[in-house]
């Protein structure tokens, strides 16, 4: 009975992802025109990409030109790398660990962008030290309503940073040695086996993720407020895009591909398949991001106001109505 069902499997569906040139050589005009489609697409992102970087980098001060850049960077470089990994399938563990990876330093950016919005760390405490700030927020505390009110302060900022730092810094290390083990045969995404590696690395990297967009989202709910003229909602809803199609719909469509939803398709496997149209997916969602990241980001705005400016204009205006009074 196995022997039989092994015998009307084709075998490619068995195989690894094919080469770039049996790709190419596999490719009717339809296919072909996909491909050149995407692939100028990818290529627009990055072209609009680099000249938004010219303007940022002439336009806006330091540190926050930098930021911007690798904020706005992360939609053009998942889609360079989609292309990448759309024409040549077996460098996608490559190309997937490389926009991972950039991401993760992304998520940390963010907080910065945020706190350097607010006058950078110096500026934020004095704004905000003392303030309760609301830490039932998600992705892990959205519904515990009881938590308490924190007050901001020097070493909980500290703590915040250090939360989203560590993603960037853990998750290049373990996908680097998640590449490394790949090499080797070690790393299987499709091994789920208590002895396989992927089923200790893949959930431990899931704690690291929402333990750095947990401070992320604590300071964005507790100060958007405050950045409405920067339009800070639409940005920050751009980040949370790029983050939910990267990370979860890439892994709903690699759980489909491995239960055998997607189907094979000579030359493809079925989890080679999977990772085909989740690239093609991300260049064209990734396109489209680029184009509201540009008219988002390729401005500049007056620096926010200090939280005191109303007040000291009140008392200049009490000054100068008393002046007047005596020379009555």
């Amino acid at each position: 009975m196995k022997e039989a069902l092994n015998s009307s499997i084709h075998p490619a569906c068995l195989q690894e992802p094919p080469l770039a040139i049996d790709v190419i050589k596999q490719l009717d005009a339809f296919d072909f025109s996909l491909y050149a489609m995407l692939s100028f697409m990818s290529c627009i992102s990055l072209g609009l990409y680099l000249e938004q970087c010219v303007f940022i980098y002439r336009k806006l001060p330091y540190p926050k030109k930098t930021t911007i850049i690798w904020v706005t960077g992360a939609a053009p470089v998942i889609s360079t790398m989609s292309c990448f990994g759309m024409w040549i399938p077996r460098a996608v563990m490559i190309t997937d660990m490389t926009s991972n990876c950039y991401f993760a330093v992304v998520v940390y950016k963010v907080l910065v962008l945020l706190i350097e919005e607010l006058g950078g760390s110096s500026g934020f405490l004095s704004r905000f030290s003392g303030t309760t700030f609301r830490i039932n927020t998600g992705p892990c505390c959205c519904c515990c309503l009881c938590l308490p009110r924190v007050p901001m302060s020097r070493r909980l900022l500290f703590w915040m940073k250090v939360g989203a730092l560590q993603y960037a810094i853990l998750k290049t290390a373990l996908s680097v040695l998640s590449v490394v083990l790949w090499t080797n045969g070690n790393f299987d995404l499709s091994d789920l086996e208590i002895t396989g590696t992927a089923i200790w690395i893949n959930p431990f990297i899931g704690v690291l993720t929402i333990t750095s967009l947990w401070p992320v989202a604590i300071v964005f709910m507790n100060t958007k407020d405050f950045l409405r003229n920067f339009k800070i909602v639409p940005k920050y809803t751009m980040y949370q895009l790029v983050l939910v199609l990267s990370q979860l719909q890439t892994s709903i469509i690699n759980i489909l591909a491995m239960n055998g939803t997607i189907a094979c398709s000579p030359p493809f496997s079925s989890q080679a398949r999977g990772s085909l149209l989740s690239q093609q997916m991300m260049i064209m969602e990734m396109f489209i991001i680029t184009l509201l990241n540009r008219s988002l980001f390729r401005r500049t705005y007056d620096a926010l106001p200090p939280d005191s400016h109303d007040n000291e204009k009140n008392t200049e205006i009490d000054l100068e109505a008393d002046l007047v009074e005596d020379d009555v």
